[in-house]
């Protein structure tokens, strides 16, 4: 499940406090609540989506996964024919092969990964493909521990890093754009897909069906939308079809 072969549009199903939940700007406080996890899954999957994006918000946020029973249900209410990628709180390699084991499709890293570059590596060993290096950008630089510490790397370079180390696909979110409806940065997303070979998903900022298409025209893989789906902006399948006709 670590390929994507044609452009997909993927919703967010982000939890905190075992609710769905879509922060502004990464900032904890700020978020629009949207109900149950499973039936935010089972709508999503109802309205023609392939995979799920799911985030442990509590989970990123402290260091370790908050709304595990929340996301559990998610995975054991939906068929096995959906992708499941799951990020926050995943800091070892044997709570990451666990996820696995449990169902889900892709594990995202991100704290994780910068902190301890090798268990990207290491969980490639088991789990071929499944890692997704979660690279947050702020003001161009990578951010880790809930978008609060600045590491001095950048997106692109890092990406190429962990390219090296076996992840089996890139998830970029720029968090100035962030759950704000305000627009994608079209030249961070491509500047990232130039440096690797394997897929980059892109999220952060998507406020209308033109922003998924611009995306897609960057060389994204596949783009998470959040808010702008909760919100009616457009729908899944307008998005999709749009990206499609390109």
């Amino acid at each position: 499940m670590s390929d994507f072969p044609e452009f997909e549009v993927i919703p967010a199903v982000d939890v905190q406090d075992g609710e769905v939940v879509q922060l502004v700007g990464g900032e904890r406080g700020t978020g629009k609540r949207y109900g149950d996890p499973v039936a935010a899954a089972e709508r999503w999957i109802e309205a023609g989506a392939g995979t799920l994006h799911l985030v442990d918000l509590d989970g990123a946020f402290e260091g370790e996964r908050v709304n595990a029973a929340a996301i559990e249900s998610v995975v054991e209410s939906v068929s096995d024919d959906t992708g499941l990628q799951l990020g926050g709180g995943i800091r070892t390699a044997e709570g990451a092969r666990d996820l696995l084991d449990l169902g889900l499709d892709r594990v995202i890293l991100g704290t994780a990964a910068v902190e301890t570059p090798e268990i990207v590596a290491e969980i490639d060993e088991t789990h071929p493909g499944s890692v997704v290096v979660s690279l947050d950008a702020k003001d161009g630089e990578v951010v880790v521990s809930g978008w609060t510490e600045g590491t001095g790397l950048d997106p692109a370079e890092a990406a190429a890093r962990y390219e090296e180390l076996g992840a089996g696909a890139i998830l970029f979110t720029n968090v100035d754009v962030e759950g704000q409806l305000a627009g994608i940065d079209r030249e961070a997303v491509a500047s990232v897909v130039e440096a690797v070979d394997i897929p980059v998903i892109a999220s952060g900022g998507v406020a209308t069906v033109e922003d998924v298409v611009e995306l897609k025209k960057a060389g994204a893989a596949a783009v998470v939308v959040g808010t702008a789906l909760y919100e009616g902006e457009f729908t899944l399948r307008e998005a999709q079809d749009a990206a499609d006709g390109v």
